[in-house]
């Protein structure tokens, strides 16, 4: 037992610079206070260690194993290089068994998501329990609560560092008796998960057309390991065809975040960059962050939005993942994702739920049989399958498609596109033109006060809409202001505060949401939708048919006065 002053400075995903987890008992703190959050369940029980493999990783984990012997957990597996992504942890949880039938009951994850990594850059922990999704607000806030007031933390200082990067099991003597280390293969797992939910077999056909190329980036992050695994091993891709998949402590110097400012080599490889390509543009790209939880999925010159591809695969699953061929329960989307899926639940007579941003409401539908597919605008995308936002599940479920739509063109034929595939979408539901600025690493109180802006101005629409008339906007009047609640139908809790929505008579939409997962600031997300039914109108460019939605969204929310910036950090 060691006596310890820290506090832990966040909540739920504790997630913050390097330098401020190599402070002193930091690390110790919020591992000790998980523990006795769980309480006596502690005792006895397996858990799994491991993440992204971002730097600080390696020894986080041997302080997570001393600890956990110290309280009286009974075994500790971790996946080789102490490398898992988000999603095969998830997977573990639900579905690994050991040579005795045991099953692992909880996680601790590190990873700071899609940020940087790097001895001056973020890390951070988070805890996933028994049904393999990440801890509810009950326990969440049980754990800030103890961080509050911790003044010890127990650990076993008789264990020496475990080797992790050789599989095989370690056995002590802890404190309570037997305590086991067990490195296992990182990709196993979740491989064979893959394969029982999609046609591999179509998959590798369609790769080994030679009119098809696909590029995959996985921005140094963890998903590299499973890209080789996948990709190349199982469906004999061409190795040319993975970039950065070897996984880095600082993912290459690079910003870990799959989306069009960050993935810069797949955008270029794309042709969607500033410069011509060289090379031939494959057909079809996809990347993944650092945890490899979110995804991004391009076609030749084309990309295409999260909102958008949650709605296409959840219209095309039945037809082309075998895993879904009995039908979808229902479907989600957070609130500030794009109303795309809406319509096609709508047409196909499916429940749909929208939810707070957080993968742990879809867990808790998922648990009770009611959603089978789900998304989040920031490129997140999964279904029941695990308890998390899943990235190489959502390129296998894109390969899924593209196969099932090109099985019918004989070899050396004109393929369906993704293009094809989005088009062809737009033309049956509509089109949801989309787009989302976000202001990164903002004053937080300058974040305070705009949103307090926001809110005060909800109190009358009739200025609003004068603002809209006077300057002559072609923009539809605002019917609803508000701020998006939402009561969990399983569990009754209620969730407040979840982003400022400017609902108008058109559909069209505005929604100003904080966001925190970086260390640094605050970050500020603008989004933007309009919503077009004529097919004349669904080929104009996003940023055309935005633009007056745009210039009102930037006008009313005064964004670069109370922020100081001219222009946004990301836009998507």
């Amino acid at each position: 037992m060691v006596q310890c002053s820290w506090k832990i400075l966040s909540t739920v995903r504790m997630s913050t610079q390097v330098t401020v987890f190599k402070q002193p008992c930091y690390v110790e703190n919020f591992v000790q206070a998980t523990f006795d959050a769980l309480g006596e369940k502690v005792k006895g029980l397996i858990i799994v260690v491991s993440g992204d493999g971002r730097y600080f990783s390696k020894d986080a984990i041997q302080i997570i194993i001393k600890i956990a012997a110290a309280n009286g957990i009974k075994e500790v597996w971790i996946g080789q290089n102490g490398l898992l992504s988000t999603p095969a942890v998830s997977a573990i949880i639900r579905n690994r068994v050991g040579p005795h039938g045991e099953k692992a009951r909880g996680a601790f994850i590190l990873t700071a998501s899609h940020n940087p990594g790097g001895p001056q850059e973020d890390f951070g922990i988070k805890y996933n329990t028994e049904n393999g999704g990440p801890a509810l607000e009950s326990l969440t806030e049980k754990i800030f609560s103890i961080t509050k007031t911790i003044t010890k933390y127990h650990i076993a200082d008789g264990i020496n560092d475990v080797d992790i990067s050789k599989c095989g099991t370690h056995s002590f003597t802890g404190p309570d008796g037997p305590f086991n280390v067990v490195v296992f293969d990182a990709t196993e797992d979740y491989v064979k998960l893959m394969k029982s939910i999609f046609d591999f077999g179509a998959i590798k056909n369609l790769l080994s057309r030679p009119e098809f190329s696909f590029c995959f980036d996985a921005l140094h992050g963890v998903s590299g390991i499973y890209a080789q695994k996948i990709f190349v091993e199982e469906l004999s891709a061409n190795p040319h065809f993975l970039v950065n998949c070897v996984p880095k402590e600082d993912f290459g110097g690079g910003h870990p975040d799959p989306n069009l400012t960050y993935a810069k080599e797949l955008v270029h490889r794309m042709g969607l960059g500033k410069m011509v390509p060289t090379e031939k543009i494959p057909e079809f790209g996809a990347a993944a962050d650092g945890d490899a939880d979110r995804n991004m999925i391009l076609g030749n010159r084309f990309f295409v939005t999260p909102s958008d591809s949650v709605a296409i695969i959840a219209a095309n699953a039945v037809g082309a993942i075998p895993y879904f061929k009995t039908g979808l329960k229902g479907v989600a989307r957070s609130m500030p994702t794009s109303a795309a899926l809406d319509v096609v639940a709508k047409a196909l007579k499916l429940k749909l739920f929208e939810v707070p941003t957080g993968w742990k409401f879809f867990g808790n539908l998922m648990d009770a049989g009611m959603c089978s597919i789900c998304g989040e605008e920031s490129f997140g995308t999964g279904s029941d399958h695990i308890r998390e936002k899943d990235g190489i599940w959502a390129v296998l479920a894109w390969l899924s498609i593209l196969a099932h739509k090109n099985r019918g063109v004989p070899r050396g034929g004109k393929l369906v596109t993704v293009q094809d595939i989005v088009r062809q979408h737009w033309s049956t539901f509509g089109r949801h033109f989309y787009t989302r600025y976000d202001y990164e690493n903002v004053d937080a109180g300058a974040a305070r006060n705009l949103m307090a802006h926001l809110v005060n101005l909800q109190s009358s629409l009739s200025d609003i809409n004068s603002m809209i008339k006077e300057a002559k906007l072609n923009v539809a009047r605002v019917i609803r202001g508000d701020e998006f609640e939402y009561k969990d139908p399983i569990d009754g809790s209620v969730s407040k505060h979840q982003g400022i929505r400017f609902l108008f008579e058109d559909g069209s939409r505005l929604v100003f949401r904080p966001s925190g997962t970086g260390s640094e600031g605050a970050t500020i997300r603008l989004y933007i939708e309009q919503y077009q039914s004529d097919p004349s109108k669904i080929g104009v460019e996003s940023q055309v048919a935005l633009a007056p939605l745009v210039e009102f969204a930037l006008k009313l929310s005064k964004l670069e006065a109370f922020t100081g910036r001219a222009s946004p950090t990301v836009i998507t």
